[in-house]
């Protein structure tokens, strides 16, 4: 025994060519049941609650002792797997989830096997990452010189290109801070933004109030003459307007806002323009949908997600950054661990950890590589007009039934509508609808999520997954309707 009272020769790998052999069919065990769970998706729920005895057996005091394998294995299989969210399921229709794609389990276990640090250094995973990038400049049509980083998702994606944003518009704000500022900064997005924009300004010091939600037209996009106004107003008071959002596809309704015409009006003010493309940004991937995203590829900054539309397995997305010089002069930091080398791992080109906060980061390049390399745009180009055709027909059929009313136009993917009894006042409509969404959820036939549209409560359907079909929107609508006289 050493002096720490441990073995020599300690270790977590299976023990021998026979330990290894266990390990090897047992792993092989394991990727078969996620395999089908995959391939058996239609014969679940789509969503169940967690039981009681599910939970108690998660749970327990802090383990002194190991667990077989096998046997955690076994437990996980039984009391984690079948309670999951459901987004892999074809009637899982609520928020904006990808539903994953098998190859990617592929890509998950290889990328662990390589255990890679993506902060920085010179090894493979790098060079993926910066290929991944490289296809995204492409996609979007951003300039050579540009540069991005793959983060956990959009919201983390709009907090870093706030950030450049921020540190472009006010000299010394690293070393200072907000007392740097001369004058409060301003920024501005439509009512339909995303809150995670909100979470950004005020983890970068700035101030929720610091945002300003412009109105919005019919249709749901920005007012450009009511954002105008505003600016004016602002730059009257003695604020200093710094940055417009876009957003390329709301999360509401699926809106766009007029991205060439906001792009127009950040180049005549002098503003940044970052463009929130969460999901409606692939639409550059479409051929028939690519109008909706025109004047994207002027953005100063980009935030978009790989796990919405390209199904990557969660989490993956994306910040693309115009100026590489602007990203880099917000981030990088070296101290003398972490000093550039001419070669060995110390040596390579511009590391991650200089265009983002995090110096420790997951292999997410493969997953996303692997996606772009076996499926191509064009795919998912195809799947995203799926969709939008699968939410039209949808739309349809709401308009044809007179129990239904749809609520918004259906501009993408969205579908807001709700059951209509009547007599029944506004708030007894809200009361009604939201517990037959909560039935359609806990039952398992069906996971639309819900918004509020002008104030009331709508049943929000987002078509969002490769496995969605028209018979799956029949069945919601068809046990939709049947519940409607039991609420």
């Amino acid at each position: 025994m050493d002096e720490v009272g441990l073995e020599p020769g300690l270790t977590l790998d299976p023990v021998g060519a026979e330990g290894w052999a266990e390990f090897r069919a047992l792993a092989h065990r394991v990727l078969d049941e996620a395999l089908d769970f995959t391939e058996k998706v239609r014969e679940r729920p789509v969503w169940q609650p967690v039981p009681a005895e599910s939970a108690l057996r998660v749970a327990g005091e802090l383990p002194q002792e190991g667990t077989p394998l096998e046997a955690l294995c076994t437990e996980v299989t039984e009391t984690i797997l079948p309670y999951a969210t459901g987004n892999v399921h074809p009637r899982f229709l609520g928020w904006v989830h990808g539903s994953g794609q098998p190859g990617n389990l592929l890509a998950e276990m290889l990328a662990s096997a390589m255990n890679a640090n993506c902060g920085g250094r010179d090894h493979g995973a790098i060079y993926v990452e910066r290929q991944v990038l490289e296809w995204c400049r492409q996609l979007f049509g951003f300039p050579e010189g540009t540069s991005g980083l793959l983060v956990s998702g959009t919201s983390m994606g709009n907090l870093i290109g706030l950030a450049v944003a921020r540190n472009e518009a006010v000299a010394g704000m690293r070393a200072a801070g907000v007392g740097a500022m001369r004058g409060r900064l301003t920024v501005y997005a439509s009512s339909e933004v995303h809150d995670s924009v909100a979470k950004a300004l005020e983890l970068l010091g700035l101030g929720a109030e610091a945002l300003r939600r412009v109105a919005v037209t019919d249709a749901f996009g920005m007012d450009v003459t009511a954002l105008r106004e505003r600016i004016r107003e602002d730059r009257a008071a003695g604020l200093q307007p710094m940055c417009v959002v876009g957003c390329a596809g709301t999360v509401n309704t699926g809106a766009f806002d007029g991205l060439e015409e906001l792009a127009a009006v950040c180049r005549e003010e002098g503003l940044w323009f970052h463009v929130d493309g969460a999901f409606g940004g692939l639409c550059r991937m479409s051929e028939a949908k690519r109008g909706l995203v025109r004047g994207i590829e002027l953005a100063d900054s980009l935030a978009f997600d790989f796990h919405k539309w390209m199904h990557v397995q969660y989490d993956a997305g994306c910040v693309l950054v115009r100026r590489a010089g602007a990203q880099y002069a917000a981030f990088s930091m070296r101290p003398p661990y972490l000093a550039h080398a001419s070669g060995g791992l110390g040596g390579g080109m511009e590391w991650p950890c200089d265009l983002g906060p995090e110096l420790s980061r997951s292999f997410r390049a493969l997953k996303v590589w692997f996606a772009f390399r076996e499926n191509g745009v064009r795919k998912f180009g195809a799947l995203i007009e799926q969709n939008c055709a699968l939410a039209e027909y949808l739309g349809e059929r709401v308009v044809r039934e007179t129990r239904l009313e749809l609520m918004t136009p259906v501009t993408l993917q969205i579908v807001c509508f709700r059951v209509k009894w009547e007599g029944a006042s506004e708030a007894e409509l809200d009361a009604r609808n939201e517990r037959l969404l909560i039935w359609l959820q806990e039952s398992g036939v069906a996971a639309p999520s819900s918004t509020r549209i002008g104030g009331r409560f709508a049943i929000r359907v987002n078509v969002t997954n490769h496995r969605t079909r028209r018979e799956d929107l029949d069945v919601v609508v068809g046990k939709v309707l049947e519940l409607a006289g039991s609420f």
